[in-house]
């Protein structure tokens, strides 16, 4: 990825490398502590291996996970979060915090009305 090509949106930067509805229930996990790749399948049920896979080789592209592959029969790879990747602790259990507080009755209903189109949209800027 060339410098050009990287956004000056903070909130892009983070998706770029936590999109996708597994990547931070992967970071979740690790923030727990090492992980083996059975101990986070199994803590994921849903997510499959070709999955994780491919999340936890991209986590460690981009500096977000270490990778320790142990010389042992049968081989044993342990995957932990680097100082990056603990970084985002806080994001994690802000989140946490926000889904915790919404009523069972959000995640339940049907979705708004949308807004008559003469209403003014609303937009972030950052």
């Amino acid at each position: 990825m060339s410098n050009t090509n990287i956004p000056p949106c903070g909130v892009e930067r983070f998706l770029l490398l936590l999109d996708g509805p597994w990547a931070t229930l992967i970071v979740r996990e690790l923030l727990n502590g090492p992980r083996r790749f059975t101990e986070l399948r199994d803590a994921l049920p849903g997510i499959s291996a070709h999955t994780l896979t491919h999340r936890l080789r991209r986590f460690e592209q981009h500096w977000l996970v270490t990778r320790t592959a142990f010389a042992e029969t049968p081989p044993r790879v342990v995957y932990e979060l680097t100082a990056l990747g603990m970084s985002l602790r806080d994001v994690l259990y802000t989140m946490n915090d926000w889904g915790n507080a919404l009523p069972d009755a959000v995640l339940t209903s049907r979705p708004p009305v949308r807004p008559a189109e003469n209403e003014p949209s609303k937009t972030l800027e950052f």
